[in-house]
């Protein structure tokens, strides 16, 4: 098409158009740029738009990828040869479209922190909690940490926990996840100690007519919600010399219980996973911190 520039124009405009009816100006313009990319490889290669299929594609990603792209700008390019394939299957340019075909480079997921188990044990011990006193604020941010740390539940989950939910005897707490399904996540007795002191010194202190059943509440006497929660913990943690998101305590649960031998499916059932392979980056976190510690200690490693 190098030899018909007008033509090349007319076929992006066109392009343009069936792009950005569904796309933000930001993906439109990567789209165009990939789809002249991809119009140049063909061009150079002798193959012409008439030479489009899956061989084509597939060189012109491996050229791409030579030449340093990395795993989003791939997948990003991928999903805009699709796009390109199917206009141009669509408008009558090619008789048949090979995008379907062409796989995405699976993007690198990073590892999420955690915190390191003894300094976690230490911030949340009996001796360095016992300054937490009687303040409402205090007891309740203690009682939000133990709690996420205990069960690994998300810290949306947490702030809809009602009073009732808390199983003292059986030591478990009903949470309501994502897609409002219920499971029971196991509590270890520290959170519920942090727990019955908030209930006993803080939760009183705070309540208001719009309680209701709400387990933690906020300044107001309502249902705490999850950016106060958020500043719970962190102002819990840093106090102690460390510090963490609520996400960040439901990635250090999740992890230590693999440590300490927890099987992976016990895992994805506390954490409420609706899928195995979303638990399983935690075997990576532990076998990355395995490595750390062999390389560290090994006198041959």
């Amino acid at each position: 098409m190098s030899g018909d520039p007008e033509g090349r124009r007319e076929l992006l405009e066109e392009l343009r158009g069936h792009v950005a009816v569904d796309r933000s100006p930001h993906t439109v313009r990567a789209y165009l740029g990939d789809a002249r990319a991809l119009l140049d490889h063909l061009d150079e290669t002798g193959r012409g738009v008439d030479g489009l299929d899956l061989a084509a594609l597939r060189d012109w990603l491996a050229r791409m990828h030579d030449r340093g792209a990395g795993r989003s700008t791939m997948a990003r390019r991928v999903a805009a040869a699709r796009v390109f394939t199917a206009f141009l299957y669509r408008t009558g340019r090619i008789g048949h479209d090979p995008g379907p075909h062409l796989s995405a480079p699976r993007r690198n997921r990073p590892l999420p922190e955690v915190l390191d188990e003894r300094e976690t044990a230490a911030a949340l011990s009996g001796e360095r909690a016992a300054g937490v006193g009687t303040d409402p604020a205090r007891l309740r941010g203690r009682a939000v940490v133990e709690l996420l740390y205990a069960t690994g539940i998300r810290v949306a989950e947490l702030c809809a926990v009602d009073v009732d939910d808390v199983d003292r005897e059986r030591r478990t707490v009903r949470v309501l996840g994502k897609g409002d399904k219920e499971r029971v996540v196991p509590v270890g007795v520290p959170a519920l100690e942090a727990l019955d002191a908030w209930l006993r010194q803080g939760r009183p202190r705070l309540a208001a007519p719009a309680a209701g059943p709400a387990l933690f509440l906020g300044a107001r006497g309502g249902r705490l919600g999850t950016r106060s929660a958020r500043r719970d913990v962190h102002a819990y943690l840093r106090a102690r010399g460390t510090d963490s998101a609520p996400h960040g305590l439901r990635h250090s649960a999740a992890t230590h219980l693999l440590d300490g031998g927890a099987d992976l499916r016990s895992v994805q059932e506390i954490l409420g996973h609706a899928s195995l392979s979303s638990t399983q980056i935690y075997t990576h976190v532990s076998i990355e911190r395995l490595t750390r510690t062999y390389n560290r200690a090994h006198p041959r490693a």
